[in-house]
Parts: C-alpha cells; structure tokens; sequence
C-alpha cells in the first residue's frame, strides 16, 4: 500500500531512511560535573556534556543516536544513575530533533550523519548555544520564490560568519517533538563565544527573523566539559559553513 514519502532526499536522487536525533537536557544543582562527565563516559551513549554558562551549578548533556529508541531505554537508564539523583531537571531548556534535508545536499548521508557529530563533538569549538524556534504560519503562505529570497538573505549571514572560521551550525526540525510545538532547533558552536553572539545578533535583523519568526528560545549557553570522540568515519571532512539552518 502507497503512502507519504518519509525519505529524506539529496542531488542528484539520493534518498536514505537514515538520520541523526539530537537531545539537549539541562540541570541544575550540580555541585559535581566530573561525577557526570564519568557517568556519561561509562554508559557508552555518544553525547557532550556542557558547563551552563548561565547557571554556575548548571549542565547540559547533549545525546547523540541514530535509534529514537536509545533516549527511552540506555539515556533514561542513565538519567536514574546516583550522578544525576540530586541535580534538579530544567524542562524549560529541554530540545529534541532531527537532522533533516534541504534536497540539494550532494552527500546526503554525511549531511544528515556526519557533519552534526563533527560540529557537537569537535574539541576545537567549546563553546555552544542551543535553542529552539517556531516559523510564522504567514512564511508558509508566501509564494514559493519569496520564501527563497528571503531563506537567501538569511542563509548569507550565516556562511559569511562560517567562511571566517567564527561558527558551525546543527540543525534539527522537531515537528511533533517539542512540547512547546516549536519547528526546528539550532547549535551554533565556535572557537569563542562573542562571535556565536553576535551571529544571533546579525540574524535578528533579517526579514525571516524579524518578520517570519512566532517564537526563538529559550537559549542555553554553555562550554564543553566532556565530549565523545567522534569516530573514525565522522572524522572525513571538514566544513567550517554555517548554513540556512532556518531552512
């Protein structure tokens, strides 16, 4: 029996049933981040912890899966260690994604596997900032060409900030996923933290942005304490661009 097509597709008719889930979980009450970076380490779950930089007793754990199924079985097996039994959960910083195609990547499984994992997991780009964003229904009734314009518009900050080494970018559409209905969720990461603030700054003042966007955080702000390291295959390019991660 026919139904909708669930493939993410690429150029030149790739297609793949594969892709990447990302899961952000803030806490507080950490008086002990190395107790969670052990725990972390030993559960085997690719994932970064961060320092909250808002929060002196804050830490965010970034999980990283192909399976949906590891968020529900080894990370909640995880989250219920004697590490994570006194921290306080922060459900209001809590993001969940997927990693999604545009049509036009020319390495489909690599866009959608890899290129997430070396920008989460790449020791040369500490510092990140999360968050999550909802499109104005009114984007979505705009002719197909101004919607292009306009991602345009907003896509070139982004690759401008990329080209000069100050930021990379994960981005996820979490349709369904998220408990405050929003659509997509952003990383921004980087050597330092001024630029990654002043992409967001720059981007605010884009037609999408500034006119086509309901709602945009809550942000996390963090530095990486603890990352996984990214295996051998991850480790095969190295594309520094921010994309249209609004797209």
């Amino acid at each position: 029996m026919d139904g909708p097509n669930l493939s993410e597709q690429g150029a030149s008719g790739q297609h793949t049933d594969r892709r990447l889930y990302m899961q952000l979980l803030a806490f507080g009450r950490c008086s002990a981040t190395e107790a969670v970076i052990m725990a972390v380490g030993e559960s085997g779950i690719e994932a970064v912890v961060y320092e909250d930089a808002l929060d002196p007793f804050g830490v965010g754990v970034l999980a990283i899966a192909e399976d949906p199924e590891i968020f529900v079985a080894e990370l909640r097996t995880l989250l219920r260690t004697e590490a994570f039994a006194g921290l306080q959960p922060k459900p209001r910083y809590s993001m969940f994604g997927r990693t999604y195609a545009l049509g036009h990547e020319p390495d489909l499984d690599d866009a959608l596997l890899m290129r997430p994992r070396r920008h989460a997991l790449d020791p040369e780009t500490p510092w990140a900032i999360w968050y999550p964003l909802r499109r104005s229904g009114r984007f979505a009734q705009l002719p197909p060409e101004q919607q292009k314009d306009i991602l345009k518009e907003h896509s070139h900050v982004g690759m401008a900030f990329g080209r000069a080494g100050y930021a990379r970018d994960i981005r996820l559409a979490c349709y369904g996923l998220d408990p405050a209905d929003n659509d997509f969720v952003i990383g921004l990461m980087g050597r330092e933290l001024t630029p990654l603030s002043k992409l967001v700054e720059t981007m605010r003042k884009t037609r999408q942005t500034s006119l086509y966007l309901e709602r945009l955080g809550p942000f996390f702000v963090g530095r990486v304490a603890w990352q996984s390291h990214m295996a051998a295959e991850a480790i095969q390019q190295d594309d520094a661009v921010v994309t249209d991660h609004h797209s």
